[in-house]
């Protein structure tokens, strides 16, 4: 396999069409999404998918750049923002999201729901970084 820009695009293309998911929920407030178990397992399912796509591409680019290996899924925004293709303070403050992720996936361990929700609503933004930041890298 060789880089594959198309790839990043459209794998681009599916966060920001999550993210627009996302930011539906904005109109509740965080009680509200408490409340409805429906709700809140939506909300947990589109940060669950976002994080997967994100991951694709940070083990793509590492891959097809012949980056270090990572041990783990958190370390491969290190070695991105290690190499400039994410600023590296990004990639050190987003890189968490990673053990949500896969508390959400293996339930290894309960989720605090107040606190992803707050933390959700707060930080979104930073998946929308996220895509500008490799866009920017991508018209080098």
């Amino acid at each position: 396999m060789t880089f594959q820009e198309s790839y990043i695009l459209e794998k681009l293309s599916q966060i920001a069409e999550k993210i627009k998911e996302v930011k539906k929920f904005f109109r509740f407030s965080e009680e509200e999404i408490l409340a409805d178990s429906e709700k809140l397992h939506v909300a947990e399912r589109l940060f669950q998918l976002i994080v997967d796509d994100i991951l694709d591409i940070n083990q793509h680019f590492i891959k097809e750049l012949n980056f270090d290996i990572s041990e783990d899924l958190q370390g491969t925004f290190y070695i991105l923002g290690e190499n400039s293709v994410l600023p590296k303070d990004f990639a050190f403050k987003i890189a968490p999201v990673t053990g949500v992720r896969n508390i959400l996936v293996h339930q290894y361990e309960k989720l605090d729901e107040k606190l992803f929700i707050h933390t959700l609503i707060k930080n979104y933004s930073d998946f929308e970084k996220y895509i500008k930041f490799i866009l920017e890298y991508l018209k080098k």
